[in-house]
């Protein structure tokens, strides 16, 4: 018996997970192909601020050798960019010409860098952050002493700047809100996070907004709606991506901000699918690695037969940002009726915020030190009461577990 034609445009960590989850679960019942638009197999992206600081190798970003998808049985092309889907024949065009027939299609072409659309945003120091090219790139113009601006404080605009720091630049965090990663932070945690950058070397100019990247052949500076001048010999845009649904949208799926799946991953045509960054869930685009992995699981475990419906993600932040510790889950701030522990060491950097309610815990910021991140990250998922835990909670899981 033929075996059904699974082709997934995108070759990132999302597909890459996909691949690893068919592999479990129902090996060779497909016969697979991989398009990817990037000229390699999948990379740790979660790495590039490690790699363009020097502190991790081309190696470390490395998730699987080119070889392991063809001795899996997984046939992979890369540097082909999907430009047409044909749903009466499906088929994909590839930007080459080849054409892939498939019986179901899945989508994971993740998302594409936000660039604001400044004067003289043309000029070749105007760069985004957001795959191994872009680091390349940048590492390239990162002299020490040259001058970076980077326009976006949130996580990417952040790696970014310590990156770029690292590397020697005199670096300048641009963000329109009055404090970095406020998606994540709270005002006071946000602050200790700034604090422990500043001590870093990067510089911020916070509730500014950008109006004109300055230079005729080259960038020289950026000028804000105040009207101040930071010269720069590079701009980095690093203000949010956005999902790369424009072939769904193309090819007639419903798309909001991003191509619409249910509880399965399907999208409007039943035969197919979309996972990670491009996918929106029940209103909600993940921007995150964790959702991505979930989205990839329960496709493969629909597309091996399983009943695995997908219910959304609990959005969490827990990683070194810029080399400081940083876990965000849940609420950031409380609301009405619900009850706040605080824990703040300014001297050390640490801060730690909790949000309860009803005896259970439903938000946590943890910057500077987060060892106990996944336990309290359990605590919110599972919605556990706290018990007498509650009093010693900000201390970490060992000393409120002996309480």
């Amino acid at each position: 018996m033929e075996r059904e034609r699974l082709v997934i445009v995108g070759a990132g960590m999302a597909s890459l997970k996909l691949l690893e989850e068919l592999k479990v679960r129902c090996p060779g019942r497909y016969n697979v192909t991989v398009v990817g638009a990037e000229p390699e197999p999948a990379y740790n992206r979660v790495l590039l601020s490690s790699l363009l600081a020097r502190e991790a190798s081309d190696e470390d970003l490395t998730l699987k050798e080119r070889a392991w998808y063809g001795a899996n049985g997984y046939r992979l092309f890369t540097g082909a960019e999907a430009r047409e889907i044909d749903r009466a024949a499906k088929r994909v065009t590839i930007r080459d010409g080849r054409v892939v027939a498939y019986d179901k299609l899945v989508l994971a072409t993740g998302s594409e860098p936000v660039r604001l659309p400044l004067p003289g945003g043309q000029l070749p120091q105007v760069l985004t952050f957001r795959d191994r090219c872009d680091a390349m790139k940048m590492a390239a113009l990162a002299k020490p002493g040259a001058r970076a601006v980077v326009i976006g404080g949130g996580l990417l605009g952040l790696e970014a700047a310590y990156g770029l720091a690292k590397l020697g630049c005199v670096t300048t965090v641009v963000h329109l809100v009055d404090r970095p990663m406020e998606r994540q932070l709270d005002a006071a945690g946000a602050q200790t996070l700034k604090r422990a950058l500043e001590a870093k070397g990067i510089a911020f100019a916070l509730g500014a907004q950008s109006e004109a990247i300055l230079g005729e052949t080259r960038v020289e500076g950026l000028r804000l709606m105040s009207g101040e001048v930071l010269p720069a010999d590079m701009v980095i845009m690093a203000c949010g991506v956005r999902p790369n649904a424009g072939l769904g949208r193309a090819a007639g799926f419903e798309v909001k901000r991003g191509i619409v799946v249910d509880d399965a991953m399907r999208t409007s045509d039943e035969s197919v699918f979309a996972i990670g960054e491009c996918a929106e869930h029940r209103g909600t685009v993940y921007g995150l690695v964790a959702p991505a992995y979930e989205h990839a699981r329960t496709l493969a475990a629909h597309l091996a037969g399983e009943d695995a419906p997908y219910g959304g993600s609990l959005l969490s932040t827990n990683l070194k940002v810029s080399g400081v510790s940083v876990f965000s889950a849940g609420l950031i701030e409380a609301e009405d009726g619900d009850e706040t522990v605080l824990l703040a060491d300014p001297g050390h950097g640490h801060y730690r915020k909790f949000v309860v309610r009803d005896d259970k815990l439903v938000g946590a910021i943890l910057v500077g030190e987060a060892s106990d991140a996944l336990w309290y990250l359990d605590l919110i998922a599972s919605g556990a009461p706290l018990g007498a835990m509650r009093d010693d909670l900000a201390f970490g899981r060992s000393f409120a577990m002996a309480a």
